[in-house]
């Protein structure tokens, strides 16, 4: 089911004030809006709320014989890769960068934020399908700079079979297929990247993959190889 509002502060925030009131908020159903104005993105960022875009959220309750709940942000990031991609005459300029933000030439296409509730996990997503935001540190684009905006409705319906389909893999057959397909939309082995960590301070290396966990292995000048479990990433 995907209900759909005008005006809200975050469709994050409004699930999980469900979550906590106790009402039963069934797994699979999606709150849309046609406007956020407290939408967040990681480390607390604002998240524009650009008419025409799509702004949403969902919520995962994760089971016992489940993969770990921090994985859902690659399966997250895996579901709108799959819903964007066919609306690309360039499929090979899409990519996804770790953890979860999908990247369009380069430039900002997509964010994900997840937060967990109790037992469920709130996840939260944004994709600029007719406006892109001005991020001051960070480019941005939005799929009208390419061609016809596409309609969010039909998005929204269209990302809501591939988030259905990809949870139905992440339980079925766990991480490490999971993370192959990841790969093999990410960026490549040897982009140069820049990890900024909870302080803020960078560490600069190149993409060398991931663990069998989910997590970023950088390599560094040295020759190292660091496991990154959490930080924000920036190419170059």
């Amino acid at each position: 089911m995907i209900e759909t509002v005008a005006e809200t502060g975050s469709t994050n925030a409004d699930l999980a004030a469900r979550l906590r009131n106790g009402e039963r908020v069934a797994e699979g159903g999606w709150l849309i809006a046609d406007r956020q104005v407290a939408g967040r993105g990681r480390q607390g960022r604002p998240w524009s709320d650009g008419a025409g875009n799509f702004m949403g959220s969902t919520l995962v309750r994760p089971g016992p014989g489940d993969p770990p709940a921090h994985t859902l942000t690659l399966m997250a990031a895996l579901a709108v890769y799959d819903a964007v991609l066919p609306l690309l005459a360039e499929p090979q300029a899409l990519a996804i960068k770790w953890p979860n933000d999908l990247l369009l030439r380069g430039a900002k296409l997509s964010g994900i934020l997840l937060e967990r509730v109790g037992e469920a996990v709130v996840v939260g997503i944004g994709v600029n399908l007719a406006q892109a935001p001005d991020l001051p540190d960070r480019p941005a684009v939005a799929l009208a700079q390419l061609g016809p905006a596409p309609d969010r409705d039909a998005f929204a319906a269209t990302l809501a079979e591939a988030f259905d389909r990809e949870l139905e893999r992440w339980r079925t057959f766990g991480i490490e297929p999971l993370v192959r397909r990841w790969l093999a939309a990410a960026h490549p082995v040897g982009t140069a990247l820049r990890v900024h960590d909870a302080e803020g301070q960078p560490t600069s290396g190149r993409f060398a993959g991931l663990a069998a966990d989910g997590s970023l292995l950088l390599r560094l000048e040295d020759g190292t190889t660091r496991a990154i479990h959490a930080g924000d990433v920036t190419l170059g």
